[in-house]
């Protein structure tokens, strides 16, 4: 007799009642999401490569700053131009090939720059990319969005990063396994240039996608003087109150965990002596299940609503640093990432639904990018503080700080009024 699986462990590449443009957007998304996947399998292990190379802790955090504060200053420049093209689709998906292309130049640093540059010239990579960067987080949410619709945005994005997740988890755990086999810095060239060809399965399949006909653009905005900009934008933030709450809340735990980011590789490697092939275990571990995460809390949004879902993952994931801090088993450490992808599979599903329903839909690469400065503005300075704070509390210290702006946030969530 055929086993049948629970209902929020199903999968379709698109929802029955989906129509053929829609389910083509279906499938190009997904399929755009494992070359992400591929390419993105990578990134746990840049600041590893680093940390090999003798990067200090500040250049380690600086790997995520340099990126946030050419975000925090084009941000909006970059909305502004977006708001105004009729097809978003090609600039996104040119802008991510751009990005992904980093990964592969990282790898060729320890061939072709002699070792006491290896450092400072990987991270003048990831600043120059910071451009394509940039256009690409503010283009996916415009894209995202309007491929989805108000009421699909759970299901399109669940199955998006499920099959990013699952690619990207294979691949870690693939990298891992050459990272070990293979000499340095052998085994991060390889990694690095290997997997970036996932860049090219992003472009040809996001540029695939096709968006609605007649999408609301903002109208033509007449030249004027700055201070009569400023108060116009002024008055646009204050006419959506809604906005403004959500994405101060949502800054508060962005804070949190940008703050953690280049703790965690440095506590993996330095606190609890990880080999490569383990923090690849840790890695894979968090990946595999955001597959289980992204399916449960589409399921319980459905049957609960979103203020649940935001409630539980924001709670989850602040007490997540802190555990961590607690222990240096390298099992308990992959038991964690695991637990803690789960709730992460829930943050990336609400936060994003959560914003786009403050979001008007004529403005939306506008305020996309406002949201997208204020998360660069906790990336830069964020991390920032959780490298010095290593440097006086040390890592588990600077963990233990994670957690507990994570905590006010989620006080802050927890004490607003749900939606009537």
């Amino acid at each position: 007799m055929p086993v049948r699986l629970p209902a929020w462990l199903r999968w379709s590449a698109a929802p029955a009642d989906a129509s053929p443009l829609q389910r083509r957007n279906f499938i190009n998304v997904q399929i755009d999401g494992v070359g992400v996947g591929l390419a993105s399998a990578s990134a746990p292990f840049i600041p590893v490569f680093l940390a090999h190379l003798g990067a200090t802790n500040l250049q380690v955090g600086l790997l995520t700053v340099m990126p946030a504060v050419a975000g925090l200053l084009l941000s909006l420049a970059i909305g502004h131009f977006l708001q105004r093209q009729r097809n978003v689709v090609p600039w996104y998906g040119r802008a991510r090939f751009l990005a992904i292309l980093a990964y592969a130049a990282t790898g060729l640093v320890t061939l072709v720059v002699p070792p006491a540059w290896a450092v400072n010239v990987t991270l003048l990579i990831w600043a120059a990319v910071t451009v394509p960067q940039i256009m690409t987080n503010v283009g996916f949410s415009v894209v995202m969005n309007n491929v989805a619709g108000p009421e699909g945005r759970y299901e399109l994005m669940s199955r998006r990063w499920s099959v990013l997740g699952l690619t990207a988890s294979l691949a870690v755990l693939l990298a891992g396994q050459v990272l070990e086999w293979l000499p340095f810095p052998l085994n991060f060239q390889v990694t690095f240039m290997g997997f970036s060809v996932g860049g090219l399965v992003s472009l040809i399949f996001s540029s695939r996608l096709e968006l609605p006909p007649n999408l609301p653009l903002a109208p033509p905005a007449p030249a004027r003087p700055l201070a009569d900009r400023l108060r116009a934008a002024r008055d646009l933030l204050a006419a959506h109150p809604a906005f403004l709450t959500f994405t101060g809340k949502r800054f508060v735990f962005l804070s949190g965990i940008a703050l953690a980011a280049p703790i965690f590789p440095l506590y993996y490697v330095r606190a609890a002596q990880a080999s490569d092939a383990a923090i690849s275990l840790i890695s894979t571990a968090g990946s595999v299940t955001l597959l289980i995460g992204y399916r449960f809390w589409t399921r319980l949004s459905q049957r609960r609503g979103s203020r649940l879902v935001l409630l539980c993952t924001t709670a989850g994931l602040a007490l997540y640093p802190a555990f961590t801090a607690a222990t240096q088993q390298v099992e308990l450490l992959i038991a964690l990432a695991a637990l803690a992808g789960v709730f992460q599979a829930g943050l990336d599903l609400v936060f994003f639904d959560e914003l786009m329903k403050t979001v008007p839909p004529e403005q939306t690469a506008l305020f996309a990018a406002l949201a997208q400065s204020l998360q660069n503005l906790s990336a830069v300075a964020a991390p920032l503080v959780g490298t010095l704070l290593a440097d006086h509390v040390g890592l588990g210290g600077a963990l233990l700080a994670s957690a507990g702006l994570r905590l006010l946030a989620f006080g802050l969530f927890l004490r607003a009024r749900p939606a009537a």
